[in-house]
């Protein structure tokens, strides 16, 4: 499967944006799914996850301002992003696996697949 992100810009502290994951090649419908994000010169670390089942999880730094979502019928990942803070601001990355240990779902290298980022600026 193939991942493409897109919805990344620039925006205001306490702003808004929406992130898609548009997904080609195959139905996502088996797919866990998540989001991460990487600063300039640090590790990929994890910002959400979303399992065939619609059960969500999230960084901490993220719970309550973010939320993942799904729609299989359009083959899409999103990651609706409120309350956003300049420290939010990042390359921003989505992946996929039919299958992932999920004590390792915040683990980017536990995911089959994972699409090109889309950055985010917030500015202060």
């Amino acid at each position: 499967v193939q991942l493409q992100a897109s919805g990344g810009g620039l925006v205001q502290a306490g702003g808004s944006l929406r992130l898609s994951c548009a997904a080609s090649g195959r139905s996502i419908n088996k797919y866990r799914m998540g989001w991460f994000r990487q600063y300039p010169g640090k590790e990929r670390e994890f910002v959400a996850h979303i399992q065939t089942s619609y059960t969500t999880q999230y960084a901490d730094s993220v719970k309550g301002r973010f939320t993942i979502s799904r729609d299989n019928a359009k083959n899409i990942l999103y990651l609706q992003m409120n309350s956003l803070k300049p420290e939010d601001t990042a390359i921003y990355y989505c992946a996929a696996s039919e299958t992932i240990i999920l004590s390792s779902m915040r683990s980017s290298a536990a995911y089959k697949y994972l699409g090109q980022g889309t950055l985010v600026t917030v500015s202060s």
